[in-house]
C-alpha cells in the first residue's frame, strides 16, 4: 500500500506556485526548513524531487483532509 499524501501548494515571491503531493515526513521537512529560511532545501514529492530557496517562498497551502466543493446538507 502507498503511503498517503496530501496535495500541497508552495508559492514563490515572483508568483509562481509548484502543486506537489507530500507524505507528512516531508511535509515536516519543508516546514522545518522554512522557519530557518537559509537557502536550498531538497523536496522529495510523491511524483517528483525538487530543490526549492527557501528564501523565495511566500506561502504554503496543504490540502485539507475534510475539503469539499459545493453546499453541505447540514
Amino acid at each position: 500500500m502507498a503511503a498517503e499524501t496530501v496535495k500541497v501548494e508552495i508559492g514563490f515571491s515572483g508568483g509562481q506556485v509548484a502543486s506537489v503531493r507530500l507524505g507528512e515526513g516531508a511535509l515536516t521537512g519543508l516546514r522545518k526548513a522554512l522557519e530557518s529560511a537559509d537557502g536550498w532545501h531538497e523536496l522529495s514529492a510523491a511524483d517528483a524531487e525538487l530543490a526549492l530557496d527557501t528564501r523565495q517562498v511566500v506561502f504554503v497551502r496543504v490540502e485539507g483532509a475534510d475539503s469539499s466543493i459545493g453546499f453541505s446538507g447540514s
